[in-house]
């Protein structure tokens, strides 16, 4: 507005431009207020950004990242090693009850003259080992019909229990696809050149999944045998891990106590799940990392101090030398008691656990100055409190949860190999054929031995697996 514009305005103009300005600047203000907090936000993540940029990166040997995640160094090359004096060899040890054996006899001597067989010494024995070609047996099932003279009635024979109508393939090669597929990670058209090149058995990749489905069926109830034995143990350990169903992310869990080892997929990786599980039992021990969906499931919790350990780690490679270094060592030298504790007293034993819980607390007394090491702290403080040395209560209790990460690790190779499940039955039959082989692995029976056993059980014979 020019300023003679300004001076022919008279007070009534003036107040309601003066009322717009004063609203405009308001509204200017509110704007500046705005950008200004929005400003701040954007300055903190930018601190956040760069921090998290110059800390160390994580990895299998400081964080809870699979050791497939991790990046293998280069390896040296072989160092040249002077030639160690020779010594006599060490030949395989002979067989304890051959299937066959073949006496061997000298005949002849250079000069021409017969032995005798009678009287010849033994000099050498060796064993011959071979596998002979492997051809499936059929067996023609005739199933004939006769009219009863009594009542004229046609009766038609039944089929044999062992060999039913329905699919050709009986128990063994189901066991042995169920083997192959499940524990071997054959796919199904690798299956079908597999069977007939080693076996002789024609078969297409429908028939393969039909198989499959029929294991499933079968060693569902040996299967939930085993969920009831788990159940009922005093000491449960749980682990959890990715898997892949009909494309989308699912969660394969274990759940094992020392003779038995369960194992369930779900859509979730929340705590519904190992309370679906239980079904109301409530355990003595608990073992497991702290992911909250597997705590207050028993009346203790041990923590894996093994995962712990990595976060020390992450803590003092970030930088923290007040706190980090000497939790590491104290879980260390927890983990070394634990491997010794069947050579220890009771009394030792807890003398050992009131030791450890003392110098916990005055490792939590100290004041990390660097950021990880504050949070690391902290997060021992609030939720480890009670449940790192707990396994120094109870001889049944390992200080870490090595055991469910091994049974874990066949699936995560499973789905590497496979690229997950392109069904739900398919997902969930794998988690029945993972509970039985694992089972039978921890009672000392080979994969496809605890598979046979389990096809073979029947329906209401008690779990032995």
């Amino acid at each position: 507005m020019r300023p003679e514009r300004l001076d022919s305005l008279d007070a009534d103009s003036l107040k309601p431009l003066v009322q717009h300005l004063l609203t405009r600047i308001d509204d200017l203000l509110t704007q500046n207020g705005e950008l200004l907090a929005q400003n701040k936000q954007l300055l903190a993540r930018i601190g956040e950004l760069e921090a998290k940029l110059g800390g160390p990166p994580k990895t299998p040997d400081n964080s809870s990242l699979p050791p497939s995640r991790g990046q293998k160094a280069n390896a040296e090359p072989p160092v040249t090693k002077p030639p160690r004096k020779g010594r006599p060899g060490v030949a395989r040890q002979l067989a304890e009850n051959p299937d066959a054996t073949r006496r061997i006899y000298a005949e002849r001597c250079a000069c021409g003259a017969v032995l005798d067989a009678a009287g010849q010494d033994l000099v050498k024995a060796y064993d011959h080992i071979d596998i002979p070609p492997i051809r499936p047996t059929t067996t023609r099932i005739e199933l004939f019909r006769a009219t009863c003279l009594c009542c004229k009635a046609r009766v038609t024979a039944s089929a044999p229990a062992e060999m039913p109508e329905g699919t050709p393939f009986g128990p063994g090669i189901a066991s042995m696809v169920a083997y192959l597929h499940g524990c071997q990670m054959i796919g199904f058209k690798r299956l079908t050149e597999v069977c007939q090149g080693l076996f002789g058995l024609t078969i297409s990749q429908g028939a393969i999944a039909n198989m499959l489905a029929r294991v499933g069926d079968a060693i569902a109830a040996p299967a939930e045998r085993i969920a009831a034995q788990v159940r009922a143990s005093e000491v449960i350990a749980s682990d959890e891990t990715s898997a892949r169903v009909k494309g989308k992310t699912w969660w394969q869990w274990t759940f094992g106590c020392a003779t038995a080892v369960y194992f369930v997929m779900a859509s979730t990786r929340g705590k519904c799940v190992p309370t679906a599980f239980l079904a109301g039992a409530k355990p003595k021990m608990w073992l497991s990392d702290r992911l909250p969906a597997q705590c207050r499931h028993a009346q203790e919790h041990q923590f894996c101090l093994a995962h712990l350990i990595r976060d020390a780690q992450y803590a003092i490679d970030h930088g923290d030398t007040i706190f980090a270094p000497g939790f590491k060592a104290l879980l260390g030298d927890a983990c070394a008691i634990g491997r010794r504790r069947p050579d220890l007293a009771d009394a030792t034993i807890a003398a050992h656990r009131r030791r450890l819980e003392k110098e916990l607390e005055r490792l939590l007394a100290l004041k990390a100055t660097d950021a990880e090491g504050r949070k690391l702290r902290d997060a021992v403080d609030l939720d480890c409190r009670g449940k790192l040395f707990v396994f120094l209560k109870r001889r049944d209790v390992e200080p870490t949860n090595n055991e469910s990460e091994r049974a874990l690790r066949p699936s995560v190779i499973f789905r590497k190999v496979t690229n997950g499940f392109r069904s739900e039955w398919g997902a969930k039959a794998y988690a029945a054929l993972c509970s039985i082989v694992e089972t039978g692995r921890r009672n000392g029976r080979s994969a496809l031995t605890a598979i046979r056993h389990a096809l073979a059980t029947p329906a209401a014979e008690p779990a032995s697996t």
